[in-house]
Protein backbone atom coordinates (compact mmCIF):
# COMPACT_ATOMS: atom_id res chain seq x y z
CA UNK A 1 0.00 0.00 0.00
CA UNK A 2 1.37 3.57 -0.83
CA UNK A 3 1.33 6.67 0.78
CA UNK A 4 -1.73 7.78 -0.90
CA UNK A 5 -4.00 4.36 -0.55
CA UNK A 6 -2.99 5.37 3.28
CA UNK A 7 -4.28 8.74 3.03
CA UNK A 8 -7.35 7.33 1.20
CA UNK A 9 -8.05 4.95 4.21
CA UNK A 10 -7.43 7.54 6.46
CA UNK A 11 -9.74 10.11 4.83
CA UNK A 12 -12.43 7.47 4.18
CA UNK A 13 -12.46 5.65 7.92
CA UNK A 14 -10.52 7.54 10.55
CA UNK A 15 -10.99 11.29 9.60
CA UNK A 16 -14.94 11.30 11.18
CA UNK A 17 -13.31 9.99 14.42
CA UNK A 18 -11.68 13.43 14.75
CA UNK A 19 -14.57 15.25 13.98
CA UNK A 20 -15.77 16.43 17.24
CA UNK A 21 -12.51 17.86 19.43
CA UNK A 22 -10.71 14.57 18.58
CA UNK A 23 -12.66 12.02 20.90
CA UNK A 24 -12.87 9.61 18.16
CA UNK A 25 -16.45 10.09 19.53
CA UNK A 26 -18.77 10.46 16.94
CA UNK A 27 -18.62 6.40 15.90
CA UNK A 28 -20.09 3.14 17.24
CA UNK A 29 -17.18 2.14 20.24
CA UNK A 30 -18.66 -1.86 19.38
CA UNK A 31 -16.62 -4.03 20.44
CA UNK A 32 -13.94 -1.99 22.04
CA UNK A 33 -12.62 -1.48 25.65
CA UNK A 34 -14.18 1.06 27.46
CA UNK A 35 -13.29 3.47 30.27
CA UNK A 36 -14.74 2.57 33.78
CA UNK A 37 -14.46 4.46 36.66
CA UNK A 38 -11.81 4.29 39.41
CA UNK A 39 -9.19 3.51 36.88
CA UNK A 40 -5.54 1.80 37.80
CA UNK A 41 -2.96 3.36 36.08
CA UNK A 42 0.09 1.14 35.90
CA UNK A 43 3.74 3.57 34.58
CA UNK A 44 5.42 3.35 32.53
CA UNK A 45 3.18 1.10 31.11
CA UNK A 46 -0.07 3.48 30.63
CA UNK A 47 2.53 5.70 29.04
CA UNK A 48 2.50 3.05 26.03
CA UNK A 49 -0.42 2.54 23.61
CA UNK A 50 -3.74 1.23 24.29
CA UNK A 51 -4.31 -0.63 21.31
CA UNK A 52 -7.90 -2.16 22.35
CA UNK A 53 -9.28 1.24 22.89
CA UNK A 54 -10.64 3.28 19.77
CA UNK A 55 -8.79 6.49 20.30
CA UNK A 56 -5.50 8.01 22.18
CA UNK A 57 -3.18 10.90 21.73
CA UNK A 58 0.25 12.23 23.23
CA UNK A 59 -0.31 15.87 23.05
CA UNK A 60 2.47 18.34 24.36
CA UNK A 61 2.27 22.01 24.29
CA UNK A 62 4.77 24.49 25.09
CA UNK A 63 5.38 28.16 26.22
CA UNK A 64 8.45 29.72 25.13
CA UNK A 65 10.15 32.47 25.78
CA UNK A 66 13.44 33.21 22.97
CA UNK A 67 16.71 34.92 23.36
CA UNK A 68 15.34 37.60 21.33
CA UNK A 69 12.73 38.54 24.26
CA UNK A 70 9.62 37.24 21.97
CA UNK A 71 6.98 34.55 23.33
CA UNK A 72 6.62 31.41 21.16
CA UNK A 73 4.42 28.30 21.63
CA UNK A 74 5.26 24.81 20.21
CA UNK A 75 2.75 21.81 19.67
CA UNK A 76 3.71 18.18 19.44
CA UNK A 77 0.71 15.56 18.94
CA UNK A 78 0.68 12.00 17.60
CA UNK A 79 -2.94 10.74 17.41
CA UNK A 80 -3.57 6.88 17.29
CA UNK A 81 -7.19 5.61 15.98
CA UNK A 82 -8.29 1.74 15.82
CA UNK A 83 -10.19 0.80 12.67
CA UNK A 84 -10.96 -2.10 14.51
CA UNK A 85 -10.82 -3.91 17.54
CA UNK A 86 -8.51 -6.52 17.15
CA UNK A 87 -4.73 -6.14 15.31
CA UNK A 88 -3.66 -8.08 13.03
CA UNK A 89 0.33 -7.69 11.37
CA UNK A 90 1.93 -5.79 8.68
CA UNK A 91 -0.58 -3.82 6.14
CA UNK A 92 -3.35 -6.07 8.12
CA UNK A 93 -3.01 -3.85 11.60
CA UNK A 94 -6.07 -1.78 11.66
CA UNK A 95 -4.07 1.10 13.37
CA UNK A 96 -3.88 4.63 11.74
CA UNK A 97 -1.57 7.31 13.34
CA UNK A 98 -1.61 11.00 12.84
CA UNK A 99 1.07 13.44 13.58
CA UNK A 100 0.32 17.24 13.81
CA UNK A 101 3.02 19.89 14.82
CA UNK A 102 2.85 23.50 15.55
CA UNK A 103 4.92 26.58 16.18
CA UNK A 104 3.36 29.89 16.93
CA UNK A 105 5.10 33.10 16.49
CA UNK A 106 3.47 36.84 17.86
CA UNK A 107 3.42 37.54 14.02
CA UNK A 108 2.92 33.82 12.11
CA UNK A 109 1.69 30.21 13.13
CA UNK A 110 3.62 27.25 11.02
CA UNK A 111 1.65 23.57 10.88
CA UNK A 112 2.64 20.95 9.58
CA UNK A 113 1.13 17.01 9.48
CA UNK A 114 1.93 13.43 8.90
CA UNK A 115 -0.25 10.03 8.92
CA UNK A 116 1.30 6.49 9.16
CA UNK A 117 -0.33 2.91 9.11
CA UNK A 118 0.74 0.64 12.48
CA UNK A 119 2.68 -2.37 11.72
CA UNK A 120 4.59 -1.46 9.27
CA UNK A 121 7.23 0.64 11.50
CA UNK A 122 6.88 4.07 10.37
CA UNK A 123 5.02 5.07 13.34
CA UNK A 124 4.17 3.99 17.18
CA UNK A 125 5.26 3.98 20.97
CA UNK A 126 6.78 2.46 23.10
CA UNK A 127 6.14 2.38 27.00
CA UNK A 128 10.02 1.77 28.29
CA UNK A 129 12.33 3.27 27.01
CA UNK A 130 9.79 5.75 26.08
CA UNK A 131 9.62 6.74 21.96
CA UNK A 132 6.82 7.91 20.41
CA UNK A 133 7.46 8.35 17.00
CA UNK A 134 5.82 9.55 13.04
CA UNK A 135 8.35 9.03 10.42
CA UNK A 136 11.61 11.26 12.04
CA UNK A 137 9.49 13.15 14.32
CA UNK A 138 9.85 12.11 18.32
CA UNK A 139 9.46 12.26 21.60
CA UNK A 140 12.13 10.13 23.54
CA UNK A 141 13.77 9.86 26.31
CA UNK A 142 14.65 7.27 29.27
CA UNK A 143 11.03 8.17 30.70
CA UNK A 144 8.48 10.39 30.10
CA UNK A 145 9.61 12.52 33.20
CA UNK A 146 13.01 13.36 30.81
CA UNK A 147 11.86 13.83 26.75
CA UNK A 148 13.07 15.56 23.31
CA UNK A 149 10.80 16.41 20.73
CA UNK A 150 11.73 17.04 17.28
CA UNK A 151 9.53 17.89 14.63
CA UNK A 152 9.95 19.99 11.38
CA UNK A 153 7.66 21.34 8.57
CA UNK A 154 8.01 23.48 5.04
CA UNK A 155 9.11 26.87 7.12
CA UNK A 156 9.43 25.41 10.76
CA UNK A 157 11.71 23.35 12.95
CA UNK A 158 12.22 22.43 16.75
CA UNK A 159 14.32 20.62 19.03
CA UNK A 160 13.06 20.79 22.32
CA UNK A 161 14.48 18.98 26.22
CA UNK A 162 11.61 18.65 28.59
CA UNK A 163 12.42 17.70 32.31
CA UNK A 164 9.73 17.05 34.59
CA UNK A 165 9.88 18.44 38.11
CA UNK A 166 6.41 16.54 39.67
CA UNK A 167 4.68 13.54 39.67
CA UNK A 168 1.93 12.84 36.95
CA UNK A 169 -1.65 14.47 37.40
CA UNK A 170 -4.62 12.70 37.33
CA UNK A 171 -7.56 14.53 35.39
CA UNK A 172 -11.05 13.95 36.65
CA UNK A 173 -12.54 11.54 39.52
CA UNK A 174 -8.70 9.83 40.01
CA UNK A 175 -8.11 9.49 35.77
CA UNK A 176 -11.86 8.97 34.92
CA UNK A 177 -13.02 12.39 32.55
CA UNK A 178 -16.15 12.33 32.36
CA UNK A 179 -17.43 14.37 28.96
CA UNK A 180 -21.23 14.70 29.10
CA UNK A 181 -24.06 14.67 31.33
CA UNK A 182 -24.99 10.75 29.62
CA UNK A 183 -21.55 10.33 31.21
CA UNK A 184 -19.63 9.39 28.25
CA UNK A 185 -15.76 9.46 29.36
CA UNK A 186 -11.72 9.11 28.77
CA UNK A 187 -8.84 7.80 31.08
CA UNK A 188 -6.94 11.38 31.37
CA UNK A 189 -3.72 12.13 33.09
CA UNK A 190 -1.01 14.77 32.36
CA UNK A 191 2.07 16.16 33.15
CA UNK A 192 2.44 20.09 33.71
CA UNK A 193 5.25 20.54 35.48
CA UNK A 194 7.84 20.52 32.72
CA UNK A 195 10.93 22.63 32.09
CA UNK A 196 11.82 23.05 28.64
CA UNK A 197 15.09 24.24 26.76
CA UNK A 198 15.87 24.21 23.34
CA UNK A 199 15.83 25.72 19.42
CA UNK A 200 13.61 26.58 17.28
CA UNK A 201 14.37 27.73 13.87
CA UNK A 202 12.44 29.73 11.31
CA UNK A 203 12.21 31.31 8.46
CA UNK A 204 14.55 33.91 9.43
CA UNK A 205 17.01 31.91 11.44
CA UNK A 206 17.42 29.63 14.52
CA UNK A 207 16.41 31.15 18.43
CA UNK A 208 17.60 29.91 21.56
CA UNK A 209 14.97 29.60 23.43
CA UNK A 210 13.42 28.39 27.30
CA UNK A 211 9.87 27.46 29.03
CA UNK A 212 7.54 25.49 30.16
CA UNK A 213 5.29 22.16 28.71
CA UNK A 214 2.68 20.38 29.42
CA UNK A 215 1.87 16.77 28.02
CA UNK A 216 -1.69 15.33 27.95
CA UNK A 217 -2.42 11.75 27.43
CA UNK A 218 -5.89 10.40 27.29
CA UNK A 219 -7.66 7.07 25.39
CA UNK A 220 -11.37 6.26 25.39
CA UNK A 221 -13.58 4.32 22.96
CA UNK A 222 -16.72 6.09 23.78
CA UNK A 223 -18.75 8.41 21.27
CA UNK A 224 -19.84 11.89 22.62
CA UNK A 225 -23.15 12.95 22.79
CA UNK A 226 -24.88 13.65 19.77
CA UNK A 227 -25.26 17.54 20.18
CA UNK A 228 -22.14 18.12 21.35
CA UNK A 229 -19.95 20.11 18.31
CA UNK A 230 -16.52 20.79 19.63
CA UNK A 231 -14.90 21.80 22.51
CA UNK A 232 -12.82 24.54 23.67
CA UNK A 233 -9.88 23.68 26.07
CA UNK A 234 -7.55 25.78 28.61
CA UNK A 235 -4.04 24.74 30.04
CA UNK A 236 -3.08 27.55 32.61
CA UNK A 237 0.78 27.95 34.56
CA UNK A 238 -0.50 30.04 37.26
CA UNK A 239 1.56 32.79 39.17
CA UNK A 240 2.26 30.75 42.09
CA UNK A 241 2.74 27.13 40.34
CA UNK A 242 -0.47 25.95 39.97
CA UNK A 243 -1.82 24.88 37.30
CA UNK A 244 -5.47 24.39 35.88
CA UNK A 245 -7.10 22.28 33.28
CA UNK A 246 -10.38 23.70 32.10
CA UNK A 247 -12.89 22.73 28.59
CA UNK A 248 -16.26 23.53 27.96
CA UNK A 249 -17.73 20.80 25.59
CA UNK A 250 -20.23 22.95 23.15
CA UNK A 251 -23.79 21.51 22.82
CA UNK A 252 -26.41 22.26 20.21
CA UNK A 253 -28.92 24.33 22.55
CA UNK A 254 -26.03 25.71 24.43
CA UNK A 255 -26.58 23.84 27.90
CA UNK A 256 -22.58 22.89 27.67
CA UNK A 257 -20.65 20.75 29.69
CA UNK A 258 -17.51 21.83 31.38
CA UNK A 259 -15.11 20.42 33.59
CA UNK A 260 -11.53 20.60 34.77
CA UNK A 261 -8.64 20.36 37.37
CA UNK A 262 -7.56 22.69 39.95
CA UNK A 263 -3.68 21.72 40.43
CA UNK A 264 -1.57 22.64 43.64
CA UNK A 265 2.29 23.78 42.89
CA UNK A 266 2.90 20.28 44.36
CA UNK A 267 0.94 18.44 41.93
CA UNK A 268 -2.12 17.67 44.11
CA UNK A 269 -5.16 17.77 41.71
CA UNK A 270 -8.46 18.95 42.78
CA UNK A 271 -11.31 18.13 40.05
CA UNK A 272 -14.38 20.92 40.27
CA UNK A 273 -17.56 19.90 38.55
CA UNK A 274 -19.14 21.76 35.49
CA UNK A 275 -21.18 24.17 37.30
CA UNK A 276 -18.10 25.89 39.12
CA UNK A 277 -16.61 26.76 35.67
CA UNK A 278 -17.83 30.32 33.73
CA UNK A 279 -16.09 30.30 30.32
CA UNK A 280 -17.32 33.19 28.02
CA UNK A 281 -16.20 33.99 24.73
CA UNK A 282 -15.63 37.98 24.84
CA UNK A 283 -13.73 38.74 21.46
CA UNK A 284 -13.87 36.84 18.04
CA UNK A 285 -11.15 36.16 14.77
CA UNK A 286 -11.19 35.58 11.39
CA UNK A 287 -9.19 33.59 10.39
CA UNK A 288 -8.33 30.66 8.30
CA UNK A 289 -10.84 28.05 8.88
CA UNK A 290 -13.44 30.48 10.15
CA UNK A 291 -14.86 32.93 13.06
CA UNK A 292 -13.06 31.53 16.51
CA UNK A 293 -12.87 32.85 20.25
CA UNK A 294 -9.61 34.21 20.58
CA UNK A 295 -10.58 36.29 23.80
CA UNK A 296 -12.13 34.55 26.89
CA UNK A 297 -13.18 35.16 30.80
CA UNK A 298 -12.53 32.43 32.85
CA UNK A 299 -14.33 32.27 36.31
CA UNK A 300 -14.19 29.41 39.00
CA UNK A 301 -15.40 31.30 42.25
CA UNK A 302 -14.29 28.56 44.45
CA UNK A 303 -10.65 29.65 43.99
CA UNK A 304 -11.15 33.44 43.31
CA UNK A 305 -10.06 32.71 39.65
CA UNK A 306 -11.89 35.46 37.22
CA UNK A 307 -9.21 36.06 34.28
CA UNK A 308 -9.27 37.72 31.00
CA UNK A 309 -7.15 35.05 28.11
CA UNK A 310 -6.15 36.30 25.14
CA UNK A 311 -4.53 34.81 22.53
CA UNK A 312 -0.61 35.62 21.72
CA UNK A 313 -1.46 35.40 17.99
CA UNK A 314 -5.12 34.87 17.02
CA UNK A 315 -4.04 33.60 13.57
CA UNK A 316 -3.33 29.84 14.88
CA UNK A 317 -5.17 27.63 12.44
CA UNK A 318 -3.95 24.38 12.67
CA UNK A 319 -4.02 24.05 8.73
CA UNK A 320 -4.40 20.24 8.83
CA UNK A 321 -6.44 17.41 7.75
CA UNK A 322 -8.95 17.35 10.81
CA UNK A 323 -8.21 21.57 11.07
CA UNK A 324 -8.58 23.32 14.88
CA UNK A 325 -7.30 26.02 16.42
CA UNK A 326 -4.60 25.74 19.53
CA UNK A 327 -2.00 27.89 19.74
CA UNK A 328 -0.30 30.03 23.18
CA UNK A 329 -2.07 32.09 25.29
CA UNK A 330 -2.05 35.02 28.16
CA UNK A 331 -4.54 35.84 30.90
CA UNK A 332 -4.86 38.44 33.29
CA UNK A 333 -7.19 39.62 36.24
CA UNK A 334 -6.92 37.35 39.48
CA UNK A 335 -4.05 35.72 38.40
CA UNK A 336 -1.55 36.49 35.38
CA UNK A 337 0.45 34.07 33.20
CA UNK A 338 0.15 32.03 30.10
CA UNK A 339 -0.56 28.96 28.73
CA UNK A 340 -2.44 27.28 26.03
CA UNK A 341 -5.65 27.15 24.64
CA UNK A 342 -6.91 24.65 21.68
CA UNK A 343 -10.23 24.72 20.08
CA UNK A 344 -12.43 22.51 17.59
CA UNK A 345 -15.54 22.52 15.62
CA UNK A 346 -15.19 25.96 14.23
CA UNK A 347 -15.00 24.96 10.66
CA UNK A 348 -18.31 26.91 10.20
CA UNK A 349 -17.17 30.27 9.34
CA UNK A 350 -20.63 31.42 10.89
CA UNK A 351 -21.07 29.42 14.01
Amino acid sequence: MNVKSILIVWVALAAPAFSQGFAGMGQSADGFALPTPEPHFTFPEDHGAHPDFRIEWWYLTANLKGEDGKDYGAQWTLFRNALAPEGGTGWSNPQIWMGHAGLTTPEAHFSAERFARGGIGTAGVTASPFEAFIGDWTMAGPDLNAITLTAQGTDFSYSLDARATQPFVRQGANGYSVKSPEGQASYYYSQPFYEVTGEIVLPSGPVAVTGTAWLDREWSSQPLSPDQTGWDWFALNLPGGEKLMAFRLRHDDGADFHSGTWITADGTPTPFASDDLVATPLGWSETKGGRVPTRWRLEIPAYNLDIEVSALNPQSWMDTSVAYWEGPVRFKGSHAGVGYLEMTGYDDPNP
